[in-house]
């Protein structure tokens, strides 16, 4: 328990992608990611990027409130356990553990210090950080953009699009390239995974949407290369062929796994992906098929 303000004050930092926690692979670490249509939880072992467990997912709750939200991620630490350090990931701009930006989430979340709402909910060593940049970090670490220089944009494709930008291997944190407008259309909107889904696009319909995409973002940054994630890269034999980009562009080699990964579920509360089976959700799915163990999550 937290006995006063100052001993709580002292479980939030560090905040952000740059700052540093005390021997960092001394334990597993907890890798929570929020996204808009569910919040995944898991141990991850940060020498080698390598998931310990398999992978709790719970729905985001609706309406996604930060209270609401912050409950739901207490739910998925109490089944993942551990007691070090906590990294949530979150769709959005995120300035010093304060949210700038929450498209895919209610618009309450603006200006919350989300290091200080999750530090005082879990009562552990948090950090918070944008979605897409903390992907980012994982693949030039450990995947696709390892040992590249130059301009390297990561970009992961779900319930949205996000983006990381890396020069010279240095992030520049909360590019939100997945708003540009591309036909007069927030670019999210028009090329995002979740939209092939919902609009049952075929693979060619959808790759032309995302070629045109891909086409505004190399007119602004001429990024080389292209690294493609979340988790429809697993797909990515189907589609990255079809697409017309000036740049090399590669799949991911982490996909959802470059932010979290999960361990345990108890009937009514959670879905637990593990090797050997898919992920019932398209947009939303794993580097490797997975087996549902349950279907059920929190309404």
């Amino acid at each position: 328990m937290v006995d006063d303000a100052a001993a709580a004050a002292s479980r939030r930092r560090p905040t952000g992608p740059g700052d540093q926690i005390d021997d960092p692979t001394a334990a597993p670490h907890t890798g929570i990611d929020i996204g808009g249509s569910g919040i995944k939880d898991g141990q991850v072992d940060l020498s080698s990027g390598a998931l310990l467990s398999d992978r709790v997912r719970v729905a985001t709750p609706s309406p996604s409130s930060p209270k609401a939200v912050a409950d739901a991620v207490a739910t998925v630490v109490d089944l993942v356990g551990g007691d070090g350090p906590i990294g949530i990931t979150f769709p959005g701009i995120v300035r010093g553990g304060v949210i700038g930006t929450a498209a895919n989430l209610r618009r309450s979340w603006i200006g919350a210090d989300a290091v200080a709402l999750f530090g005082d909910r879990l009562e552990r060593v948090v950090v918070v950080l944008n979605d897409a940049d903390a992907a980012g970090l994982a693949e030039m670490r450990f995947g696709a953009g390892r040992g590249r220089d130059g301009v390297v944009v990561v970009v992961t494709l779900g319930t949205g699009i996000g983006s990381a930008l890396f020069i010279d291997g240095h992030l520049v944190p909360n590019t939100e390239f997945g708003h540009l407008i591309v036909a007069g259309t927030d670019g999210e909107k028009l090329a995002a995974a979740s939209v092939r889904t919902r609009e049952a696009l075929g693979w060619k319909a959808w790759s032309r949407r995302v070629s045109a995409y891909l086409a505004r973002l190399e007119a602004l940054v001429s990024p080389d290369p292209l690294i493609s994630g979340g988790g429809i890269s697993k797909d990515h034999e189907r589609f990255l062929p079809r697409l017309g980009t000036r740049a090399e562009i590669v799949p991911a080699q982490l996909f959802n796994d470059a932010e979290s990964s999960a361990r345990r579920s108890p009937p009514a509360l959670a879905r637990v992906e593990r090797p050997g089976g898919d992920s019932s959700d398209p947009a939303d799915r794993p580097e490797s098929a997975r087996r549902l163990a349950y279907e059920r999550t929190i309404r």
